[in-house]
Formats: structure tokens, sequence, C-alpha cells
């Protein structure tokens, strides 16, 4: 049973929103444009603002909905290890999507979405901490990366299951990765800013 919840959120995962919404208002391919993500940054790129808050909402919603389901179906998962593999599944999915050749997007949104099915107060701790970040400072990379950073001491703080913190620490280590070019144009002062 376990398995089943853990590969139904991987497809989920693998659910890539932001492409599937540039292809249907623009016929392209969101891969071929500004970074290749298909994330909701790169989707502001193409569609603007409206769309970039609407891409982040669904790949939320896509984190937390298989991570909700296996919470409150898996009887027998006292501990949440079934729900944190499936909140690994669904991150990966949505950055290595099987239905794009693996090529997606960093997770953000989708990894916000798992953390906050897993608890609700920390997932709205670390989206404000994400907004002000990302507010102050224009670059929705450092704020993801700063957020995300903050999901494990949050999840201690919390006193929730230590899979739960664990979990938290594996998703700011591998987002944080998939940010490493980013990293690199924050470092060299030339990361694109979200407005000007």
């Amino acid at each position: 049973m376990g398995a089943l919840f853990v590969l139904l959120a991987y497809l989920i995962g693998s659910i890539p929103t932001g492409y599937i919404i540039v292809k249907l208002k623009t016929g392209n391919d969101i891969r071929t444009i500004g970074s290749g993500s298909t994330g909701a940054t790169n989707v502001k790129r193409v569609l603007g603002k409206k769309w970039f808050f609407t891409v982040m909402i669904l790949d939320a919603i896509k984190g937390m909905v298989p991570v909700l389901l296996a919470k409150y179906l898996i009887s027998n998962d006292s501990l949440g290890v079934v729900a944190v593999i499936c909140a690994i599944a669904v991150i990966v999915g949505h950055s290595k999507p099987v239905f794009l050749g693996f090529k997606g997007g960093k997770s953000v949104a989708t990894g916000i979405g798992t953390l906050i099915a897993l608890n609700p107060y920390v997932g709205a701790i670390l989206a404000c901490i994400w907004s002000v970040i990302t507010w102050f400072s224009k670059y929705v990379s450092l704020g993801s990366i700063i957020a995300l950073i903050c999901a494990p001491i949050l999840m201690f703080v919390f006193n929730n299951p230590v899979c739960y913190t664990i979990y938290a620490l594996i998703a700011a280590i591998y987002i944080v990765y998939l940010h490493r070019e980013n990293i690199k144009r924050l470092i060299n002062g030339n990361e694109n800013k979200v407005r000007e």
C-alpha cells in the first residue's frame, strides 16, 4: 500500500503545471525559454505576475495532496514515515518529471506544499519568510533558499516527529542544490530580479 502512495506522489509531482499552462496559452515549450525551468518564476517571464501566482499555488497544492493522502489514509504510519517518503517523491517528481524527460522545476512551491501538509504552522511561517525575503531583496531564488534553510530548524522547534525534521533537512539540501546556478549568479551580482 505504501509503495502505491509513493508512486502516486511521484506521478502527481511530475504533472508539469507551468509547462501545461504556457503550452495552452502560447503554444511554446517553456523549457526553451528563460531559465528553461517549468516553475512559477520562469512562467512569470512568459505570462506575467497573475500566472506566476497561479502556478505557484497549483504547485503547492500538488505538494500537499499526496502527503495529506498518506497521512490520513495509511493507518499504520504512526511515525509519518510513508508521508515523508511521499513528500520526497513529490518534490523529485516536480524537478525530474517523467512526463517531460526528467526536466522540470526547482520544487520550491511544491516543497513548501509538502511542509504545509506535514505541519501547517511551519509551512505558513516558511511561506511568510519566502514572501518577505523575496519582496525586499527582489530575488525569488534568495527567498526560496533562505526559507528552505529555515525549514528543518522550524520543524525541530515545533517538536515535530523526527522524520519530519529529517525530511525538511533533505528537502532543504536538495532544493538548495537545484539552485546552485542561482547561487553563483547571486554571488556574482547578475541574478535576475523578480521586479525592477
